[in-house]
Formats: C-alpha cells, sequence, structure tokens
C-alpha cells in the first residue's frame, strides 16, 4: 500500500510536469548554481564576456545606424541555426535584434559549460534548458520583432494571421479529438503506404512477420529478415512506392521479411527485453527458416531493432548458432555512453519518476515519447511550425515521412523500464554484463560480417556512438556515413536529390580507426548509399534461384493475411 502510494504520487505529478522528474531537475540546478556560486574566477570571467559582447552589440548597431553598407556581423549564428538566414534580417533594427539574441545565447552558453565541479550530464541538461528558455524569446517567433512576418502582414492585410489563427484553432480541436493532423488523408496505411504486395505468414502476441511478393523471376537463395525499432511502426521502411526500401531490395532480387510489432495495450506490461528477444527476433527467424528451406539470412535491424539485433547475434554467436549469413545495422547503437541529448533524460531519479509513472498504465504513451523528440528539436519541430503554419499562415505540406511521424506506438512497462537501465543508464551490453538466457553477451562473439550506418545530423542515435560497435566488435566492418539526420538519412532512395554518403570497410585484423580520422580520410560520394548495401548483400550472398513460396502451410507458416497485416493498423 505504501509503494502504490509512492507511485501513484508520481503518477500524478506527472501530468504536470511532462514526465521530468523535479528532483532530477532541482538536482541538476543545485549542482550547477552551487558550484557557479563558489567559483568567483568563473563569475568574473562571465562579467567580462557581457561587458565585451555589450560593447561589440554597441559598435555594430552605430555602424549600422551610420555606415549600413559596410557594416559586419559581430557574430554568427550556428551552422544548423536558419533563423535569420533571410536577407530581412539584414535590415534594421532586426539585424540588431538578431545580434544580440545570438550573443545573449553565446553568453549563456559560456554560462553554462566549463565550471569545475559540475557533472558532465548535470553541465549539458542546464545548457539544454539554457537553450530552450532561451528559444523561447528569440526574436524570429513573435510577429512584431520578425520581419518576414510583418512583410507577409502587409501584403496580405493581416489575412496570414486570420488564417493562422484557423490552424492553431484546427489543431487544437484535432489534438482534443484525438484526430490525426491536418493533410494526413491523403495518406493510408495499405494503400500509399506500407503497400508492398505481400503476405503476413506469421503472428503470435507480439509480433506480425511478413513475406514479400517478389517481383523478378529470380532471388537470392539467403533471405533478408528486417527488425524495425519497437518505437516506431515498422513502415518507415516501407513507405510510398518511390522511397521504400523494402520495395527496392525486392526489386534487386532478394526474399524480404519484416517483422511487425504489436502496439501495446496496458496487458502487456509484464513483456520485457527478453520477451522482445524470443518472441520477436527469434520466433521470426523460426518462421523465415521454414519458408526458405534453412537458408541462413541476412538480418537487417533500425535504431532500436538494430540493437535488439546486436544483442540476439551476440547470443545465437555465444551459443553456437550460425544462422545469420551477415547483419545490417541502421542508425543503431551498441554503447550507449555517447547517446546524444536523450541521455539528458537518463539517470536514477528521472528512470524511478518514469517508471513510477508507466507503473499506473502499464505502458509509456506514445504522447510522451513524441514530445520527448520534440522537445530535442524545438527550433525544427515546434517553433518553425508556430511561424509558417500560425504567424505566417501557410499549412506544412504533408509527406508520408511526417505522415509515418504521426502513426507513434506505446512501450510496455516492463521492456521500456530494462531497455532505459539496462543499455542507457548501466551500458551493461558495451560492457559485458547483458545477460541472455541467464549468461552474459559480448558484441565481440559476433562472427558475421557487419554492415552499418549513421547519418551526419542524428540526435537519436549520433553517428560517433553508432560508429563505437568498430570499438567492440571482432568480425568485418563496412561503415557508411551518410548525409540527413535519423529518418531522412535512411530513407534515401536512389535518385533522392542532394544526397551523399562515405564508406569504408574494415578487417577484422585492421587496426582502430577514430572518428575523426575516418571522417577526414574517407571522401564523400553523391547519391544514395542503398545500391552499396545491395551490392554488398549481392556479394555475400548464393547464386540466384527460383522464388519461395509466400509461407509454408505444410511447416505451419500459412498465410495469414495481405499485409501490412493488423497489428500495424492498431492504435
Amino acid at each position: 500500500m505504501t509503494q502504490a502510494l509512492d507511485k501513484g504520487l508520481k503518477a500524478t505529478q506527472a501530468r504536470f510536469t511532462g514526465g521530468l522528474s523535479p528532483i532530477a531537475l532541482a538536482e541538476t540546478y543545485s549542482d550547477w548554481a552551487l558550484h557557479l556560486a563558489s567559483a568567483p574566477g568563473k563569475q568574473l570571467e562571465l562579467v567580462e564576456k557581457a561587458g565585451k559582447k555589450a560593447l561589440r552589440l554597441a559598435n555594430y548597431a552605430s555602424t549600422c545606424a551610420l555606415h549600413p553598407e559596410t557594416s559586419r556581423q559581430c557574430i554568427e549564428p550556428l551552422p544548423q541555426d536558419k533563423r535569420f538566414s533571410s536577407e530581412a534580417w539584414r535590415k534594421w533594427p532586426f539585424n540588431v535584434m538578431s545580434q544580440a539574441f545570438l550573443l545573449n545565447q553565446q553568453w549563456w552558453h559560456n554560462a553554462t559549460t566549463g565550471i569545475e565541479g559540475v557533472t558532465k550530464q548535470h553541465e549539458n541538461a542546464v545548457t539544454f534548458a539554457a537553450r530552450q528558455v532561451l528559444d523561447v524569446f528569440s526574436p524570429s517567433n513573435y510577429p512584431l520583432t520578425n520581419p518576414e512576418i510583418l512583410e507577409r502582414t502587409f501584403s496580405t492585410s493581416g489575412m496570414n494571421l486570420i488564417t493562422g489563427w484557423q490552424n492553431l484553432i484546427d489543431d487544437m480541436l484535432r489534438l482534443k479529438t484525438g484526430k490525426k493532423p491536418a493533410g494526413i488523408e491523403a495518406f493510408e496505411v495499405g494503400r500509399t503506404l506500407a503497400a508492398t504486395p505481400g503476405k503476413v505468414v506469421y503472428r503470435n502476441r507480439l509480433i506480425e512477420l511478413i513475406q514479400y511478393a517478389p517481383t523478378t523471376q529470380t532471388v537470392r537463395p539467403e533471405p533478408i529478415l528486417i527488425v524495425p525499432a519497437w518505437i516506431m511502426k515498422y513502415y518507415i521502411l516501407d513507405l510510398s512506392a518511390q522511397n521504400s526500401l523494402v520495395r527496392y531490395l525486392v526489386s534487386q532480387g532478394f526474399t524480404v521479411f519484416a517483422i511487425s510489432w504489436k502496439n501495446p495495450v496496458a496487458e502487456d506490461r509484464d513483456l520485457g527485453m527478453d520477451d522482445y528477444l524470443s518472441l520477436g527476433i527469434m520466433d521470426a527467424l523460426d518462421a523465415v527458416g521454414a519458408v526458405v528451406g534453412g537458408q541462413k539470412v541476412h538480418a537487417l535491424g533500425y535504431c532500436l531493432g538494430g540493437t535488439l539485433l546486436s544483442i540476439a547475434a551476440a547470443a545465437m554467436a555465444r551459443d553456437g548458432d550460425t544462422r545469420l549469413k551477415t547483419m545490417t545495422l541502421l542508425a543503431a547503437q551498441v554503447d550507449f555512453t555517447e547517446a546524444g541529448e536523450l541521455t539528458l533524460f537518463i539517470n536514477e531519479s528521472q528512470l524511478t519518476y518514469l517508471e513510477d509513472m508507466m507503473w499506473e498504465k502499464g505502458y509509456l504513451d506514445s504522447s510522451q515519447m513524441a514530445g520527448a523528440f520534440q522537445l530535442l528539436r524545438s527550433n525544427d519541430l515546434v517553433w518553425s511550425r508556430v511561424i509558417h503554419d500560425y504567424l505566417m499562415g501557410e499549412r506544412s505540406e504533408m509527406i508520408d515521412l511526417m505522415a509515418w511521424n504521426t502513426d507513434a506506438t506505446r512501450m510496455p512497462y516492463q521492456m521500456h523500464s530494462q531497455y532505459l537501465r539496462r543499455l542507457f543508464l548501466n551500458n551493461d551490453l558495451a560492457e559485458g554484463r547483458y545477460s541472455v538466457g541467464g549468461r552474459p553477451v559480448a558484441i565481440s562473439d559476433i562472427r558475421a560480417p557487419v554492415f552499418i550506418v549513421g547519418t551526419e545530423r542524428d540526435h537519436v542515435a549520433p553517428w560517433r556512438s553508432v560508429y563505437k560497435f568498430n570499438l567492440l566488435s571482432d568480425t568485418d566492418v563496412i561503415f557508411v556515413l551518410t548525409s540527413g539526420g535519423h529518418n531522412a538519412g535512411i530513407v534515401s532512395e536512389p535518385g533522392h536529390p542532394h544526397r551523399h554518403f562515405r564508406m569504408r570497410a574494415k578487417t577484422k585484423d585492421a587496426p582502430y580507426t577514430d572518428p575523426e580520422r575516418w571522417i577526414a580520410e574517407t571522401d564523400p560520394q553523391d547519391g544514395s548509399w542503398w545500391p552499396a548495401l545491395t551490392e554488398w548483400l549481392a556479394a555475400s550472398s548464393g547464386t540466384p534461384t527460383s522464388p519461395p513460396g509466400l509461407g509454408a502451410r505444410t511447416k505451419g507458416y500459412a498465410p495469414l493475411c495481405d499485409a501490412p497485416g493488423t497489428y500495424v493498423l492498431q492504435q
């Protein structure tokens, strides 16, 4: 009863804090504030910097007033910050506003970093929080201080604000009533999305296994098994016809299977990581082997699916299971010491708070996870939408990737807790403590060759973190670094404009190359990395043969329904 009281109280608090632990936040702030208060040298440095920045801004303002044609900006925004890229921000007084904001932002970065004694996680968290607060007050977010909005308002006689208000009301009503975002009506799972033909050939309480119909006269004997992340619907890899990785692999003469995870409900609260391993990957491998007559498998894992696949591969190698021919990891991590800004929310206090919040429902709600990802990229996902949709009065065009992004999933209490603790918090997999079947597994046991893809602007699985597989492995590895972010870098079909990638192979006996040296010595290539993957898979496959049938009725794997199945439709 006392435990239930504590958990219930925290679950109630979480509704008002967005799932963030107030104790963890207080600890973070106290660590920074107390160390800053006891560092008079740092305080003097900040006073000096504030004075210098004030003088720089005053000098810039006077130069703009007297000689606007020769004035040069006193500070440049970060490369990824596009808020002030328009030429309208070069005119008075908006140039001074934007420069003042950027100087203030830089000062706060100095104020939250480089303080002796502050733990690295707390420093990163305070810096992140300061950036989020400052972004609220960016002059780009308000009609009277944004020249682009003012220009639009004058040219449309204020109709942009009326239209934007209508867009805001429409979005609020959709959110309140549980309706999907505007424009999503053009995207329907099974018709315009996840439409590659196939059959569900196996189903258990956690997965449906889809086998896709061949489109070539012959196929490679070794099939491909796709393991997507359970945090998302699988069809990120089977979007529209022109950018579906599944459809592309089928067209290149491969027999392709894909796991579609069930969207958990309260009754699934006790499903854990071992269940996702056994009911997910291992049951899928059994089914694939039955359908294709025992051929070895090219396994491909995306994001968390790649992490789970790595665990499975390590356990299989430990136990002498040789069913994997190759392994492909897309934006997947096995070492979580540098796992991006998501680690800001990973500590004992925060995880306990999150577990108590999930304990009440039995799962983590999809909206909470979506909110966390939006917070990580607030400029791109929140404020840019406020400006574009509500102040400029223009509806952002819905595309297939955005439609998929709205189709979120829940996560069971037990699995999500284990995943965050064993991997993110304790880094058990990289440090040899992760157990499967009561015994630890090691990435170094994997002998199948591995093809790894990282993306340059990944905020979920930073490419340098993905690259750490090279430190832990004892097999041949091809590492690819592609342009784009966590999703767009993977959905990078041939013909997609402005794409490039770097690729280099490393044999198991080659010495380690650090990521900075790797990127300096590896030249970029224009185009998509997809053909490189299929060439590598083909080189690791046997002579093409006749396609297998869909399912294996005599072995207990009769087709159950058409792709994309039923689990992907669960809300």
